[in-house]
């Protein structure tokens, strides 16, 4: 063997660079026996790959056995080293000059292109046969260890991530189309069916990518190896990535959505009858009250004179028919027809109610205006009274002027106005006689009373 073009190794060196390579072979060994034991690889070579799985693993997929194949080079020419070094316990200049060449030199031959390099990758004429160091093989090695083991580890975490949970959510699937199937929600006749359709393709269609494409799903942390290059940090340890979920996550959130509106609507089957009955409740309560305000107006246009009483309003007949219309729908089973329809008519009847309400409040208000005049004089009367004015024949007969106004029927309103007013003023003269830190009347003071 010739002699080596690097320095010589001193006995105790070949021994520590014996004992470092003995240990990167084993090594070496037990990774490529947990390699080829890795359930990501038996996966791979049996499954029917596509798309960028496909693509990777075209190249990752010579690695393994090309891996086996460099490591018995490695271990024969470490066997051949070891041989050397065990022909004598204190080697001599010669022994140490082979091991030097075995050890350091270029000693091992592999075939040409079987440890791609930069250059070659780029495109550099092929060798036939290729002589490399020891700590080169195990560089290389190391590289085509990492790029098999990326692709190996993306696809089992992405096979051990996914299918499973989207089978699992294909059944809770298909759990809310059978509940949606007795609501009467089906594809084509509801926004919610069409929506449970589509997640139905979507997840078929991503179970179908994660099992033939898996590396499609996988968001390494850093750009892939490749083969050739160093990769960073130990090649044993597992790449760095995360298995892209989102599109599983979106179809698990709108699938969330859909069941949400459908147990909204199964609550709507159990709640329709007590819900319809409380629209019927509020639209006989809107009745009676148009039924109070026609009475009201026949007594104000009886009680009260040359005053404007608008109509009552009739009763809202639409809004029956609607009614109709949703008992129908809750007796044909058509819940998401009756979830709109019931939502409409709770909030109809409550403004039909609120305008019976407001109807009997305008048509009352004559009367209301009555009574406040009558209080207003009764008030003036017994402030009459303490100021010793009662007595009076013009207060007399101002009171009485205005009494008779408001107790004849039809009374009129502005003629009781103004003659309740013209007694309060007749009781003026009188208040501003009377000493200041005169209490109040009728929980109004002097001043508040006569100027009201």
């Amino acid at each position: 063997m010739a002699a080596s073009a690097g320095p010589v190794l001193s006995r105790e060196e070949v021994d520590r660079a014996l004992a470092r390579l003995g240990a990167d072979r084993d090594a070496v060994e037990a990774a490529l026996l947990s390699l080829q034991d890795h359930p990501g690889l038996r996966l791979l070579d049996g499954a029917e790959l596509t798309g960028r799985t496909q693509e990777r693993w075209s190249v990752a997929g010579q690695g393994l056995p090309l891996l086996w194949a460099l490591f018995d080079r490695y271990s024969e020419a470490l066997a051949s080293a070891r041989a050397v070094r065990a022909r004598r316990t204190r080697p001599g200049a010669a022994e140490l000059a082979e091991l030097s060449e075995l050890l350091t030199g270029e000693a091992v031959t592999v075939p040409g292109g079987a440890v791609p390099d930069g250059p070659h990758l780029l495109g550099a004429p092929a060798k036939l046969v290729e002589r490399v160091s020891l700590d080169d093989l195990m560089t290389r090695m190391n590289s085509w260890y990492a790029t098999v083991l990326e692709v190996v580890s993306a696809a089992d975490a992405v096979w051990s991530a996914l299918p499973a949970r989207i089978d699992l959510l294909l059944a809770e699937l298909r759990r809310v189309q059978t509940l949606a199937a007795s609501l009467g929600v089906h594809t084509g006749n509801h926004p919610l069916g069409d929506d449970l359709a589509g997640l139905e393709a979507d997840l078929t269609e991503l179970r179908t990518e994660v099992r033939s494409d898996p590396l499609a799903l996988w968001r390494p942390a850093r750009v892939p190896a490749q083969r050739g290059t160093r990769p960073d940090g130990t090649a044993l340890a597992t790449p760095a990535g995360v298995v892209d979920t989102e599109r599983f996550d979106r179809a698990g959130r709108a699938l969330d959505g859909v069941r949400v509106e459908l147990e909204d609507l199964l609550r709507l089957r159990d709640d329709a009858e007590e819900r319809l009955q409380g629209v019927g409740d509020l639209l006989q309560r809107a009745d009676a009250t148009l039924a109070e305000a026609r009475r009201a107006r026949g007594e104000v246009l009886a009680k009260i004179a040359a005053t404007e009483v608008p109509a009552v309003p009739g009763p809202a007949s639409a809004l029956r028919e609607r009614i109709v219309l949703a008992l129908e729908l809750r007796q044909s089973g058509q819940w998401h027809r009756l979830a709109p329809l019931l939502d409409a008519l709770e909030d109809a009847a409550a403004k039909e109610l609120g305008r019976a309400r407001q109807s009997l409040t305008e048509v009352t208000q004559p009367l209301a205006v009555r009574a406040e005049l009558r209080g207003r004089l009764d008030a003036y009367k017994a402030m009459a009274a303490r100021l010793r004015v009662a007595e009076d024949p013009e207060v007399i007969e101002r009171y009485e002027k205005a009494r008779w106004l408001l107790w004849s029927a039809p009374c009129d309103l502005r003629a009781a106005a103004g003659a309740v007013a013209r007694f309060q003023q007749s009781l003026r003269p009188a208040a501003q006689a009377e000493p200041p830190g005169g209490g109040p009347v009728d929980g109004r003071t002097q001043e508040q009373g006569l100027g009201g």
